[in-house]
C-alpha cells in the first residue's frame, strides 16, 4: 500500500471534532440556491482578460529540454522543473534515442497509478509490443525494450542480478518523482536503487519539487565516479496568479506587490479588533458558482480529509439540463461499462447532475480512475480531494482552492511546507490550455493568510536521507555481499554523505544516522534464528526467506517453517495473510458469534506459532506489529464470496482501505508464490488464493 495514498482511521477520528467547527459548508441544505452576488475587484479586469487558451504553435523544446537530453546522452542527470513544463517529454526522448541504439530502458515511478498510467501513454507512443509493466499487480510483456514499473520491483530486480552476478540488462534507469527519495517511508527504496545501480547505466532523476539538487547530484557524482548534470527550470509552463476570496463573495487579489492586498490587510486587521464578517462565508457550491462566473473552472479543492471532501458534494446543486454535453455522458458510459460496479456507485449522482466529485484514498481504484479521466477530458467543474492527489496522478485545473495552511502528517497538524505547497499550486494551470493558472485562498478558522504569502516565494525543503535497516534487506543484501562489502554500501549511502558534508558545514543534522551498528543488531537476530550461519551467510532458510520482499518477513517465513497457514483452503490462506499487512492502528471489533470456527482455529494457530518469536523480537529492540482478526474475518469473507458491499457496511470499512487491504495481501501471496522450489504447496495454494480475491471491484482493466 503506498503511504502517501493513505488516509488513517486516527485522522478521521482526530477530525471529527475539528471540522464540526468549520462553518464554511455546515448545517446547509443540499441544494441552496446562491445567496451571493459573485464580486470581483476592478484591478483584476486585465488579469480576468488573459483566460483562454494559448494559440496552438508547432511544439518547440525548451532550452533546459534540449540541456537535460544532451546531458543523459552522457552520464546521469537530474532535472527539476515545475510541474507540466515538459519533464515527460526529456524521458520520452532519451528513451527513444536508447530504443532506436537497441537499448533497455527502465522507468520508474512511486505510484502504482503513476505507473499504469505511464504505461498507456508510453504504448501509445512507442506501440503496446515495445512495453512492459511490472507492479505489485500487474506483470506484462517483462522481456520489452521499454520497462515501466514500480521503483521497488527495480530494486528487487537490482537484488537478483547482484545475487547471481550478472549486469541488469538495461541502458537507461529514469526515475520520476525523485523527490520520492526522502519520502520517510519509501525513500529507503529509492536510496538503495541509486546506491546499488550499476555505473554504465546512465541514470535521470525527474522531480518538481527538490531543494537541495546539486547536493544529490554531487553524492551521485562522488559513488558512481561520474558527473550527475543539475538542470533547473525554474519558469511555470503556465503562470500562476494568486486570488483571494473575501467571505462576502467578492474575489480579490492575493498580493500587491510582494504583500497582501490592502484591502485583505484590512480585512485581517478587522479581525484582530474582534470584529470578524458577520455574514455566512460561502459554501462550496457557492464558491462553485463564483469560480464559474469569471471562468475560473475547473477546479481542485484541496480539503483535509475524505469525510470532507465527501460533505461537499453535497452543497452542489443540479445544472440546468442545457448544460448536459453529449460527450460527457458518452465518457462516463463508457467508463462504467468497463467498471460495472460503479454503475451504483453513491457519488455517480452528483458527478451526473453537478459536474463535480470527490477524490481520496477512502475510493475504489475504478472510481479514482474514472474521475481522473473525466477531469482530464475536461468534463467536471470542481474535484474534492485531499492533498495526496497533488502527488499522484496527472490532472491539473485551471484553479486549486486552499482552505487551510496546515497539513496533517499522520500524527499531528504542522503548517504547509514549501514541497507541498508547491506540489498542489502545480496542479494549477493547464499547458496547452490555459494562458493562466490561478490559486484561490479562502480564509478560515485553520488558515494562516500570511503563511501562504510566504510560501509563494519559498522554494521546496531540501531532501533529507531515509535509509534504513529492516530484515528484508539486510537479507537481500547478505544474498551477494559480506558484512564488510555492506558496511561499504553504507558509507556510501546518501546519509553518510549528508551527515559528512553538513558537518563539515557546520550544520546538524536532524537525525543522525548509524546504519552499521543497526545492521549488526540486525545481522545478530538472523544468526541466532537461524537464517545466518556462523560465517555471515545466507542459510537454505534464509535464502528463501530473502525472497519475502515483505514488510514482515521473518514472521511470514516462521509459519512457514512450522507449516502454521492453512495447506488445503485458498480462502484461508488469503485471510491468514491479512493482518501481516495492515499496519493501521484501527481495531474493529467483530462478533464472535458471527465467525467461522475454520478461521479463529486458523487465526489462533498463527498467533500461537508466532508468540515466541514475537517475544524474541521484542527482547531484541524490534517492534511487532499487532495482527488483527478483522483483516482476516473480511478477506475471508471476500474470498469465499460475500457481497463487497455486505463487507464494507459490517466492517465500517471505506470502499478504499478495503481495496488496499487486498491488494497488499495478493502482493505478499505473490511472494509466497515465488518459493516454488522449497515451498510448493504453500506456493501452489498462494496463486489460488491470489485468483480467489483479484476480481471487481478491487481490480479493473
Amino acid at each position: 500500500m503506498d503511504k502517501g495514498e493513505r488516509d488513517s482511521t486516527g485522522m478521521q477520528r482526530h477530525h471529527s471534532k475539528r471540522f464540526a467547527k468549520n462553518t464554511f459548508h455546515r448545517r446547509r441544505k443540499p441544494h441552496d440556491h446562491a445567496r451571493l452576488q459573485a464580486d470581483a475587484e476592478p484591478l483584476l479586469k486585465g488579469i480576468f482578460a488573459k483566460i483562454g487558451k494559448p494559440v496552438s504553435t508547432p511544439f518547440t523544446p525548451d532550452e533546459f529540454q534540449l540541456h537535460a537530453l544532451k546531458a543523459i546522452g552522457k552520464t546521469d542527470c537530474l532535472v527539476i522543473a515545475p510541474t507540466g513544463s515538459g519533464k515527460t517529454w526529456i524521458a520520452e526522448q532519451a528513451i527513444l534515442s536508447v530504443f532506436e541504439r537497441g537499448g533497455r530502458c527502465w522507468y520508474a515511478s512511486p505510484l502504482k497509478a503513476l505507473t499504469n498510467a505511464k504505461w498507456v501513454e508510453f504504448g501509445l507512443h512507442f506501440e503496446n509490443r515495445n512495453v512492459g509493466i511490472l507492479t505489485g499487480d500487474t506483470k506484462e510483456n517483462v522481456d520489452a525494450p521499454i520497462i515501466v514499473g514500480t521503483t521497488e520491483i527495480l530494486r528487487n530486480q537490482l537484488y537478483d542480478v547482484m545475487h547471481r552476478g550478472e549486469d541488469l540488462n538495461c541502458d537507461l534507469v529514469i526515475l520520476d518523482e525523485a523527490h520520492f527519495l526522502g519520502d520517510d517511508d519509501r525513500g529507503v527504496g529509492w536510496e538503495e536503487v541509486m546506491i546499488y545501480l550499476p555505473v554504465r547505466i546512465n541514470l535521470l532523476l525527474l522531480s518538481a519539487t527538490i531543494g537541495n539538487g546539486e547536493e544529490i547530484a554531487a553524492w551521485l557524482s562522488k559513488i558512481r565516479g561520474k558527473e550527475c548534470v543539475v538542470v533547473r527550470e525554474e519558469k511555470r509552463p503556465v503562470p500562476l496568479y494568486p486570488l483571494f476570496l473575501h467571505p462576502s463573495g467578492r474575489i480579490m487579489p492575493y498580493l500587491e506587490k510582494k504583500r497582501l492586498f490592502s484591502k485583505i490587510s484590512e480585512f485581517l486587521h478587522e479581525k484582530k479588533k474582534g470584529k470578524p464578517y458577520r455574514g455566512k462565508p460561502p459554501h462550496f457550491g457557492e464558491i462553485i458558482g463564483i469560480l464559474g462566473k469569471f471562468q475560473l473552472l475547473p477546479a481542485i479543492f484541496f480539503l483535509k480529509s475524505r469525510s470532507e471532501c465527501d460533505a461537499a458534494l453535497k452543497t452542489c446543486g443540479r445544472l440546468p439540463d442545457n448544460d448536459a454535453d453529449n460527450t460527457f455522458h458518452y465518457t462516463r458510459e463508457e467508463l462504467v461499462s468497463r467498471f460495472p460496479y460503479l454503475e451504483n456507485h453513491k457519488q455517480l449522482y452528483h458527478l451526473n447532475t453537478a459536474r463535480v466529485a470527490s477524490h481520496h484514498a477512502g475510493q475504489l481504484p475504478a472510481w479514482k480512475f474514472l474521475v481522473e479521466t473525466m477531469m482530464k477530458r475536461g468534463h467536471l467543474r470542481a474535484i474534492f480531494a485531499t492533498s495526496t492527489v497533488a502527488a499522484g496522478v496527472n490532472f491539473p485545473a485551471r484553479t486549486i482552492v486552499l482552505f487551510n495552511s496546515d497539513l496533517f502528517n499522520g500524527r499531528e497538524f504542522n503548517p504547509l511546507k514549501g514541497t507541498e505547497f508547491h506540489q498542489m499550486t502545480g496542479r494549477a494551470g493547464r499547458r496547452g490550455q490555459d494562458n493562466i493558472g490561478f490559486l484561490l485562498v479562502v480564509p478560515g478558522r485553520f488558515m494562516d493568510i500570511d503563511h501562504i504569502r510566504r510560501l509563494l516565494y519559498k522554494k521546496p525543503e531540501d531532501i533529507i536521507s531515509q535509509i534504513k535497516n529492516d530484515f528484508s534487506m539486510v537479507l537481500n543484501l547478505l544474498l551477494s555481499q559480506t558484512p564488510e562489502d555492506i558496511r561499504n554500501i553504507f558509507k556510501n549511502s546518501f546519509a553518510m554523505y549528508q551527515h559528512t558534508y553538513r558537518i563539515n558545514r557546520g550544520d546538524e543534522l536532524a537525525e543522525s544516522h548509524d546504519l552499521w551498528e543497526d545492521f549488526l543488531k540486525h545481522l545478530h537476530f538472523l544468526r541466532a534464528e537461524g537464517f545466518v550461519n556462523e560465517n555471515n551467510r545466507l542459510t537454505e532458510n534464509g535464502f528463501w526467506a530473502s525472497k519475502l520482499r515483505l514488510d514482515q518477513p521473518l514472521l511470514i517465513a516462521e509459519c512457514l517453517k512450522q507449516q502454521a497457514f492453512p495447506m488445503d483452503n485458498e480462502n484461508l490462506l488469503a485471510a491468514m495473510i491479512g493482518p501481516f499487512v495492515y499496519d493501521g492502528d484501527q481495531n474493529i471489533k467483530i462478533a464472535g458469534k458471527k465467525l467461522s470456527r475454520k478461521l479463529i482455529r486458523a487465526y489462533n494457530r498463527v498467533l500461537s506459532t508466532l508468540r515466541p518469536l514475537a517475544e524474541r523480537m521484542k527482547a531484541a529492540g524490534f517492534s511487532v506489529s499487532p495482527l488483527y482478526l478483522w483483516t482476516s474475518a473480511v478477506l475471508y469473507d471476500w474470498a469465499r464470496g460475500v457481497d463487497w458491499d455486505d463487507i464494507i457496511m459490517a466492517a465500517g470499512l471505506s470502499d478504499g482501505d478495503m481495496a488496499m487491504l487486498v491488494l497488499r495481501t495478493a502482493d505478499n501471496l505473490r511472494q509466497i508464490t515465488s518459493l516454488k522450489e522449497t515451498h510448493p504447496e504453500i506456493a501452489a495454494l498462494a496463486v489460488k488464493a491470489r485468483e480467489a480475491i483479484l476480481r471487481e471491484p478491487v481490480i479493473f482493466e
